[in-house]
């Protein structure tokens, strides 16, 4: 049974199937590979505090750019990318979680049912996380950029939400390597090397089409100025 979410295969008059099929375009693989690098060093300078913390911010914003460039990708991108392709309802959710403890597993070229969700979850967290750290300060010298803008109790309640909005990251972070591992160990599907090559073993061929990378740079290019525009 073949994923309805997904493209129809090609025509056999082709060039031959290798085995394979390209599903994430560029533009999709470099926005998770620079938020996974930019996620790992604003945790890690936020511990450090001190002067790493200006670069803490900066990273700050950068999530912020990358979230807002994906949540316009899920609409202008590659067929994989967007959201139409890969979020289903409850039902289709719950009978795709309960596949997973049996034997059998159906397979799915982008992301699956429960995937798709985690997608949105972890683009919300890490929004609340960039958005809410713009108007923090931790009482002794750091304030973020546009502190300014509001009252200092205000200041305080969203440090506590990106405070606490930190440790949801850190468990969604968690859950997400824990799935990695569960479907490469358990259902013998590795997630990792798509979105590397952004190809993916696959039984039949299957026309993806991909998102423009000029589209995508105009896009990201253009986000970063309001972002520097509005913040700085």
């Amino acid at each position: 049974m073949s994923d309805p979410a997904d493209p129809k295969p090609t025509s056999t008059a082709r060039s031959p199937h290798d085995g394979s099929v390209m599903v994430w375009d560029a533009p999709t693989r470099i926005f998770h590979w620079l938020l996974v690098l930019l996620v790992a060093v604003s945790f890690a300078t936020g511990k450090l505090g001190g002067t790493a913390m200006q670069y803490h911010e900066w990273g700050g914003v950068a999530i912020l750019v990358l979230v807002l460039f994906r949540v316009l990708w899920g609409f202008a991108g590659g067929t994989s990318s967007r959201f139409a392709t890969f979020l289903r309802g409850p039902r289709q959710v719950f009978t795709y979680a309960r596949s997973l403890l049996g034997k059998g597993h159906e397979p799915h070229l982008g992301h699956n049912p429960m995937g798709g969700w985690s997608i949105i979850a972890m683009l919300t967290v890490l929004f609340i996380q960039a958005a809410t750290g713009l108007f923090a300060n931790d009482d002794i010298l750091t304030e973020g950029p546009l502190f300014h803008l509001v009252s200092k109790a205000a200041s305080d309640g969203l440090t506590r939400i990106h405070h606490t909005n930190q440790n949801i990251l850190i468990g969604l972070v968690v859950l997400h390597l824990a799935a990695i591992v569960f479907y490469w160990v358990v259902k013998h599907d590795n997630l990792i090397a798509p979105m590397i090559t952004g190809r993916k073993k696959w039984h039949e061929a299957r026309d993806v089409p991909g998102g423009s990378p000029a589209k995508a740079f105009v896009l990201a290019a253009i986000l970063a100025g309001l972002a520097y525009f509005v913040i700085y």
